[in-house]
């Protein structure tokens, strides 16, 4: 069994690489749909703080939503918790408490991470390539994600390593999602058009989905899209997908004969039975962003459940009246 705090850093680790590794791919589509020309708004670069849901944030550090400021907020300000300098920080300082629970594979690879972005500095908002930064941090996250699965033993640790990773995997894919709530077209008309295709692709693109997407559906449209990135069981970033898997890696920590009898076991129980039950036409008759605004509430609450259950463990008041009990006879 682990300790709670080995297994509290575990579970971070991941889903601070996870979230780098997202956040990555949403600039990094963001700045191919700029030099496309494709993007409608006068302020392309608006969506982005949106989907965060830290516009509070950005807009107490910076006066507009220019693609410099931005970069910067998302990707380099350590005065932002989620940029991608503080994530892969964080990470590393996670690994580091727990050196000799992960291999060394995985912790050379975050510390290359760490050096890539440390590197970086401002060059990365000024140079006219900063595409391949973004490569270079999404290819940096694929390979700890590999290393962890090539090198780690498929123990209670590892487990924690996938649901940490499933569930922020569960988040930003929704938050994916909502970027087309936001990305208003100039008008109703275009509903549907060429340029409206072009923003769908986009998302299928920054999640990694468009080609897996054309070999199930072919043509892109709406309801598709939303299908195939809530609903699909087999892509590895939907989010019935994410689901499952971190409800067997639930089971493998709390073992089978639990079920779903803890609080945290209940709470991804309900979101994946929400999911599975689900029809897409049902889903656009409630409102894909009330859909997804629903989904992430409900993956908050799984969060502040696994830290109840695993991270923050009190003992049952009988074992503490026992454990007393045993001090006082000693």
């Amino acid at each position: 069994m682990l300790l709670s705090r080995v297994a509290n850093s575990i579970y971070w680790m991941t889903r601070y690489i996870e979230r780098a590794e997202n956040i990555a791919r949403f600039i990094d589509v963001n700045l191919q749909l700029s030099l496309d020309q494709f993007t409608p708004s006068s302020d392309p670069w608006g969506p982005l703080i949106d989907v965060t849901g830290d516009r509070a944030a950005f807009d107490e550090l910076y006066d507009s939503t220019t693609r410099a400021n931005v970069m910067r907020f998302l990707t380099l300000d350590r005065r932002y918790p989620n940029s991608i300098a503080n994530c892969i920080a964080l990470a590393r300082d996670n690994a580091r408490t727990i050196r000799d629970i992960i291999t060394s594979e995985m912790w050379q690879q975050i510390n290359a991470m760490h050096i890539t972005v440390k590197r970086a500095a401002d060059d990365v908002i000024r140079e006219d390539r900063p595409v391949d930064f973004y490569r270079a941090v999404k290819e940096g996250c694929l390979l700890f994600s590999a290393n962890t699965d090539a090198t780690m033993s498929h123990n209670e640790g590892f487990e924690f390593c996938k649901l940490g990773r499933m569930l922020e995997r569960a988040d930003k894919t929704s938050r994916v999602m909502d970027v087309k709530y936001f990305l208003l077209l100039p008008d109703a008309e275009d509903v549907g058009g060429a340029l409206d295709t072009v923003q769908w692709a986009a998302l299928l693109r920054s999640v990694g989905a468009l080609e897996m997407y054309r070999q199930v559906h072919g043509v892109i449209t709406p309801g598709n899209v939303a299908a195939f990135l809530i609903l699909d069981r087999q892509f590895p970033r939907s989010l019935t997908h994410c689901l499952e898997q971190a409800q067997g890696a639930l089971v493998h920590i709390t073992g089978p004969h639990n079920g779903h009898s803890t609080a945290v076991q209940r709470c991804v129980g309900r979101l994946r039975s929400q999911l599975q039950f689900s029809q897409i036409d049902e889903i656009i008759d409630f409102g894909l962003h009330e859909y997804i605004d629903d989904t992430q509430t409900q993956l908050n609450k799984i969060d502040e459940a696994i830290d109840k259950a695993f991270f923050r463990f009190t003992p049952p008041a009988e074992d503490i009246f026992a454990q007393q009990s045993a001090q006082m006879q000693q």
